[in-house]
């Protein structure tokens, strides 16, 4: 069994280990070998979060009769697959972010370049639910979706003969006041577009005139730079530095990892903005990562001493998270962009520095999963993520199963997104410009 890797990472990443727990197939029969290794990792499961889990009182679950109730189904489970099923179930009854089971075969040459037939095949379309619809919002530059044509502000109306819109009321219904509500919805449709490279989707598309246009992609590996951290399925980095209206800085990231590359063009964004009226960092849709990263980034533009972006907090002790100032800093107006597809550690960074002189967050609110957590190798080859401690951010609230929620609500509207226009950078740069600081 490998070591374990101390991270944070959104709840996307359980959601679709989870979806691929129970999708992935296997029926063949199991040695006596493989029976005793999905025992062995179901009892390190259970036996990690008893040892390690940050609250011991499992937030009321009896973690006991949880084991005698669910091991039987392992000892007689006729497949992984149906094991690892028990497993997610177990875990499952914590109600918690940051806790999955990702199947062995997402490893399958994971350190090697990907290529056709591997999974994480995508369409590069970015989505949001918008009145109930599953509106585009931005495709990868040079993704199949943008070679196609796709804009921003066309509906997904269906995927490969499957009905979008009919997927949407049950999740509806089941999260209604959960703030994982939209990651749930987005994921029902990205689940849809997503497959082996080299796959081909076919997709139909409502445009800006309600006008049905489909669409065959071929599915191809995610535009950025291809990174393997520890025992995490691969991720893609993205980066984008712009200069956008009244001279305001913008930059934006797909997620928290690669510290060398991401501060080292985060620094170089901040020196080159160092007189610009103002910055917008932009987390939008970005999963999480490395919290140091964040606090990092922070830095660059927080001033003063002993300032802290919350604290993290484990069975037996607690951290807080202490900004280390640069000098010379930014001292401008800096805006977060944040949404319901932030998570982890854009959720910690965001609610880190909001309140703090000079910072304002817009957006909507994020999906409220923040937890720590370790992803470590099981006896029976599977992955298994794990949270070890709470975060509590600056202003004392935990954010876990609440999120932050923007100072300036700008929700997405499919009318500017038709417009080619984003409201969400439109709203931080007008209220940056009404800022009296001269880029001095």
């Amino acid at each position: 069994m490998s070591g374990k890797m101390h991270f944070i990472r959104g709840a996307a990443l359980a959601l679709l280990a989870t979806l691929a727990a129970y999708s992935s197939v296997s029926f063949a029969q199991l040695t006596s070998e493989e029976r005793q290794r999905n025992i062995d990792s179901f009892e390190h499961v259970w036996k990690t979060i008893h040892d390690q889990h940050f609250d011991p009182t499992f937030g009321g679950l009896d973690w006991q009769a949880v084991h005698d109730e669910l091991r039987p189904k392992v000892d007689t489970a006729a497949s992984v697959p149906a094991a690892r099923a028990v497993m997610v179930d177990m875990i499952s009854r914590l109600h918690l972010s940051h806790f999955a089971i990702i199947p062995a075969a997402v490893y399958k040459n994971i350190n090697s370049p990907a290529k056709k037939g591997d999974r994480g095949g995508s369409t590069g379309i970015d989505e949001r639910i918008i009145d109930g619809r599953a509106i585009v919002t931005r495709g990868t530059p040079g993704g199949p979706a943008s070679a196609a044509g796709i804009r921003a502000g066309w509906e997904i109306r269906a995927v490969d003969g499957e009905e979008v819109p009919p997927l949407f009321p049950s999740i509806e219904k089941e999260f209604k006041d959960n703030p994982k509500k939209d990651l749930y919805l987005v994921h029902a449709v990205r689940s849809r577009l997503s497959g082996a490279i080299g796959d081909t989707v076919t997709v139909l598309f409502m445009d800006g005139m309600d006008k049905p246009i489909e669409k065959r992609l071929i599915l191809e590996e995610p535009k950025g730079e291809r990174i393997v951290f520890g025992n995490l399925p691969p991720f893609y980095l993205t980066i984008k530095t712009d200069t956008l209206r009244g001279g305001v800085g913008y930059f934006a990231f797909s997620s928290f990892f690669d510290p060398v590359k991401l501060m080292g063009a985060f620094g170089n964004a901040m020196q080159s903005f160092m007189h610009a009226p103002g910055m917008i960092i932009d987390v939008r849709g970005n999963p999480g990562g490395i919290p140091g990263i964040g606090v990092g980034m922070a830095g660059w533009f927080i001033e003063g001493k002993n300032i802290d972006m919350g604290t993290m907090r484990t069975r037996d002790n607690t951290l807080k998270l202490v900004i280390n100032p640069r000098e010379p800093g930014y001292k401008g107006p800096v805006a977060i962009l944040i949404d319901e597809m932030s998570g982890s550690s854009s959720e910690i960074f965001a609610g880190g520095v909001q309140g703090l002189p000079g910072v304002r967050v817009f957006g909507s609110r994020t999906m409220g999963a923040t937890l720590p957590s370790s992803v470590e190798r099981l006896p029976n080859g599977d992955g298994f993520q794990y949270a070890f401690a709470s975060y509590i951010s600056r202003s004392g609230v935990e954010l876990e199963g609440k999120g932050v929620i923007p100072d300036a609500a700008v929700p997405l509207t499919r009318a500017a997104l038709l417009e080619d226009r984003d409201s969400g950078v439109e709203a931080a740069i007008d209220w940056i410009l009404q800022q009296d600081y001269k880029g001095k």
